[in-house]
């Protein structure tokens, strides 16, 4: 590991903007706090607006070889609608846009407006875009003669989720659409981090986006029997029986400390640590590795100069899926709960609320971690009165967040962790300080 990815508490990389949209039409930070403080799940039925045919989708899983599919998942009220004429798109061409790329080309627009930046004003200057995104099915297949066709390569190529959004914005930075499955958001994140420690770039646009083209992961995951007995997700819990598939986006504006606070901007949180590391061979190609996970988190804390004891919370991956949960909560213990007991950080995960949002899942935990710590409070993850008995609960440092808990500020700050880890085999861990009392700058902000 390079060196230019450790803190550097000179002139770290902080996080000066956000903006997210996820599953019970959350389409604000506010929102998505007032989910997760109520303890409100956010999943829905199948929609409606989509094409799909959902009475033939759930009796097909009831065949033999498959896990029956519940009406159930975390879907963006928003997912189908756009206003192309807003970003000078012409509405045929909008169509042919997977809409992962609306959805990421909206969500970049308000966090840069959140960060008090008006998104005319980047034109020309060194800011990069890094997003994580996987292809979800959207459209016809390329080679079939179609209305929509011209502009389908373009609409449905991942290149262009984050090329799109540099395109309409004029940004001269570098613009990657990162894939590593469910720790894409994550990994996206940390390869902008990097950018921005390095020069690459001035401002960076960092997070995930994931809205299903169709219903083709449910399916799959029918077929592996991983899906949830009754369509709930229970990560952590004795009760756990498989995950729930769910859309969502959220992105976030990087920049170092030294500039956000001289051009006036409104610090929200340090980046103390990135990592990603991967598997390697395991029982099988999408078999998580226990020994792989905890080595990520030790390198992580290493590279923050934190102790597992600083860590006040932890946003665990946490999909509900029996090995997966075990695996992860296994590593956690032999790393984060080395601590006494009852001291540790309280663990939790969002898929709770809103089910699994694949691509975009690291980013909407980032998002409910720095919402956590900004309102001093762990949010209790649902589901999970009856903990899991992979670990003993009582003897290491780790709790389960079963109710909402007081998170106080140590020195100054919160300090949280965030794990994503993709079936591709990619593990990605970011560490981060939220200040007690948000620092800015005391001149007007400027690109």
């Amino acid at each position: 590991m390079s060196s230019s990815r450790l803190w550097q508490p000179d002139d770290p990389v902080v996080i000066v903007g956000m903006a997210l949209e996820a599953p019970g039409g959350v389409d604000t930070a506010d929102a998505y706090w007032t989910l997760l403080s109520e303890q409100r799940e956010a999943l829905g039925h199948f929609p409606t607006d989509r094409g799909w045919s959902i009475r033939e989708l759930i009796d097909g899983s009831r065949r033999d070889g498959f896990k029956r599919i519940h009406d159930l998942g975390g879907f963006l009220t928003g997912g189908a609608s756009f206003d192309p004429a807003f970003f000078g798109i012409s509405p045929r061409e909008a169509v042919a846009m997977d809409p992962q790329q609306r959805v990421a080309l909206r969500i970049a627009w308000r966090t840069l407006e959140n960060s008090g930046i008006n998104p005319d004003d980047l034109a020309g200057h060194d800011v990069g875009c890094y997003v994580g995104a996987s292809a979800l099915e959207y459209g016809p297949k390329l080679s079939e003669f179609s209305n929509h066709s011209g502009h389908l390569i373009t609409g449905t190529s991942l290149g262009v989720i984050s090329g799109r959004i540099a395109y309409t914005l004029d940004l001269a930075g570098p613009a990657l659409t990162v894939d590593t499955s469910c720790s894409s958001a994550l990994t996206a994140f940390h390869v902008a981090v990097q950018a921005v420690r390095s020069g690459d770039c001035d401002l960076a646009l960092a997070g995930g986006v994931c809205v299903m083209g169709t219903p083709g992961y449910f399916v799959e995951f029918s077929k592996q029997h991983a899906l949830s007995d009754d369509g709930h997700c229970r990560p952590y819990s004795a009760h756990a029986s498989g995950t729930v598939w769910a859309e969502g986006a959220a992105m976030f504006l990087l920049q170092r400390k030294s500039r956000a606070l001289r051009d006036g901007r409104q610090v929200l949180a340090e980046v103390r640590a990135t990592c990603v590391n991967q598997d390697g061979r395991t029982t099988g190609l999408t078999a998580p590795n226990g020994q792989a996970q905890a080595r990520l988190f030790q390198k992580a804390l290493g590279a923050a100069g934190v102790r597992p004891e600083d860590v006040g919370m932890i946003e665990g991956h946490g999909t509900g899926t029996r090995l997966g949960d075990r695996t992860e909560l296994r590593s956690l213990a032999q790393t984060y709960g080395s601590t006494a007991p009852g001291a540790g950080a309280v663990l939790g995960s969002v898929k709770s609320n809103i089910g699994h949002s694949q691509a975009a899942a690291g980013a909407l935990g980032l998002a409910k971690a720095l919402l956590a710590a900004g309102h001093a409070v762990v949010p209790a993850s649902l589901h999970a009165d009856d903990c899991s008995r992979e670990i003993d609960w009582e003897t290491q440092g780790l709790r389960l967040a079963t109710t909402r808990s007081p998170w106080p500020a140590v020195g100054g700050q919160r300090i949280a962790a965030v794990s994503a880890f993709g079936m591709s085999g990619t593990n990605a861990h970011a560490i981060v300080a939220i200040p007690d009392q948000p620092e800015a700058g005391t001149e007007g902000a400027a690109a």
